[in-house]
């Protein structure tokens, strides 16, 4: 339900007096079951002085519950409930009723989780609390609802990703070029062709098979009335107890060495991006050292990364250039990720934002370079001291208000850490250079590599991409420093290791349709 959120209000408003008031008797309380009786959902509770009550319902579904010929069916499914109405009011009567209390209601479906979010001033907590609940345990599931959601998400691929949207476009050529044949190898919104084939009566038997307790975590934040928790773990009983099995989720298919994919579209820019899977996530004790040569090497948004500072910051190619050890998606405007998309596997990218179509090659050469050179050398002492005080610094600024640290919380229960925010703090003052440098080697490396390519002229490309002969930068104005202009001898000449048969130009028009 895309209601215009208050959670910008809190974190100008109320951000500095969450941080002060600070979170207490917080924890998971697990489901418990008595002789016969049925198992509750478990909750996760981080109760605070904050006059904001924040939801987070977690179900443990997302796409890699999709049937093969339904891709989007668990998107879909979330959107019909998320933005749509509950049994006894329409989406409009939910919508009028929700405005005067400034709350808020949003649904999303991603690969293992689905999340049904809401806040609202504790003042409003009954009233908002009744419409939240009976969305979930009552949806109405309308037609027209439904064939609302249903041309959104068609058109969130086609005139979103496809259209408009070339970076998206690009992080989403990676990703399904890093896990083919693997439960995660669609767009989380589906296919065209999965999402066009999908009915209403599918959507109603997918929320009846996966929309059940045992699947289900509750989560609450803020101010809320001390047995106000009970409450909504006994409201929530009606939900089924057991649902269907859990989809197993293997390691991906690597291919050997490096290989590229040119989505072929009219652009006037090209969009980059380039990864990897990795056998590690926040449930390994090694991810807080990677976290650091990570954020040496790309920090999202900040100056704070090699990659930022080299390619836009002294050359001056793009507008950003960063790397990730996890699936990422911003936050709104923000510079921080949204939390609640865990996942079981997990893989490292580079983002280069769209650049010149003739300096394209070199900002993909460089951005390899550089993270060759910090395989190879390691992180500087300078470097590694600098980056571990910005991490301590920035991290505290992921949790700006009560429902995203409430996400963050319940993130932790999924990989199993008691609460990854604080762990961030304990772990990386001990941390060295030297544990630093074994997690680079030991996780990232430069043998196996796909690579997505958003660009006009992709034969061209894939000629120049191939002929692995030197591929200059072209600056628009001269003075560049005699350093600079020495290392861009060695980038333009780095080896890109990819031949014509590891190169596949796709024209646009044909991604995500089936």
């Amino acid at each position: 339900m895309k209601i215009r959120p208050i959670e910008k209000l809190i974190a100008a408003g109320f951000a500095g007096a969450l941080l002060i008031s600070g979170f207490s008797a917080a924890g998971t309380v697990p489901a418990k079951s008595t002789g016969t009786q049925p198992a509750a959902p478990r909750l996760v509770l981080l109760p605070t002085r904050s006059p904001i009550v924040a939801f987070r319902l977690e179900l443990r579904t997302g796409s890699i519950d999709d049937p093969a010929g339904q891709e989007g069916l668990a998107a879909l499914t979330a959107a019909a409930i998320g933005e749509g109405g509950s049994k006894s009011l329409a989406y409009t009567e939910i919508l009028d009723k929700l405005y005067p209390m400034a709350a808020s209601i949003d649904s999303h479906a991603d690969k293992e989780v689905t999340v049904f979010s809401g806040q609202v001033h504790r003042d409003h907590l009954e009233k908002f609390y009744s419409i939240f609940k009976e969305i979930l345990t009552a949806p109405r599931f309308d037609q027209a609802d439904f064939e609302r959601v249903q041309s959104d998400a068609e058109n969130a691929l086609t005139t979103g990703l496809r259209g408009s949207n070339d970076e998206g476009l690009g992080k989403w050529t990676l990703q399904l070029a890093l896990f083919r044949n693997h439960p995660y190898g669609h767009v989380d919104t589906g296919t065209v062709a999965g999402i066009r084939a999908i009915k209403l009566e599918q959507v109603k038997s997918f929320y009846k098979s996966h929309y059940s307790r045992d699947r289900l975590v509750i989560g609450l934040a803020g101010g809320y009335p001390k047995r106000f928790p009970e409450r909504v773990q006994k409201d929530l009983m009606v939900l089924p107890e057991k649902s269907a099995p859990a989809v197993a989720i293997g390691s991906p298919s690597v291919r050997k060495g490096h290989h590229a994919t040119i989505v072929e579209k009219d652009a006037r820019a090209t969009a980059v991006s380039w990864g990897f899977p990795i056998p590690v996530t926040r449930r390994d004790d090694d991810f807080f050292a990677l976290m650091i040569a990570n954020s040496y090497l790309g920090e999202h948004r900040t100056f704070n990364g090699v990659l930022m500072n080299q390619l836009r910051g002294v050359r001056g190619l793009n507008y950003g250039d960063y790397s990730y050890i996890e699936n990422f998606i911003q936050s709104g405007g923000s510079t921080f990720p949204i939390p609640n998309i865990p996942r079981t596997k997990q893989y490292f990218s580079v983002w280069i934002r769209p650049v010149k179509p003739d300096n394209a090659p070199f900002a993909l050469r460089a951005s390899l370079y550089h993270l060759d050179k910090m395989i190879r050398e390691g992180i500087p002492e300078q470097g590694f001291k600098e980056t571990r005080d910005f991490l301590l610094g920035y991290s505290r600024l992921w949790a700006q208000s009560t429902s995203r640290r409430l996400g963050y919380k319940l993130d932790s229960e999924w990989y199993g850490r008691k609460d990854f925010l604080d762990e961030i703090q304990k772990r990386l003052p001990s941390i060295t250079k030297a544990q630093v440098d074994t997690a680079i080697r030991k996780y990232l490396s430069m043998a196996d590599i796909e690579i997505a390519l958003v660009s006009s002229g992709g034969a061209k490309l894939k000629e120049t991409l191939a002929g692995d002969a030197p591929t200059p930068i072209h600056y628009d104005t001269e003075g560049t420093p005699a350093n600079i202009l020495a290392e861009d001898k060695v980038i333009e000449a780095f080896p890109l290791g990819l031949k014509a048969d590891d190169i596949a130009i796709v024209p646009v028009a044909e991604m995500f349709e089936k």
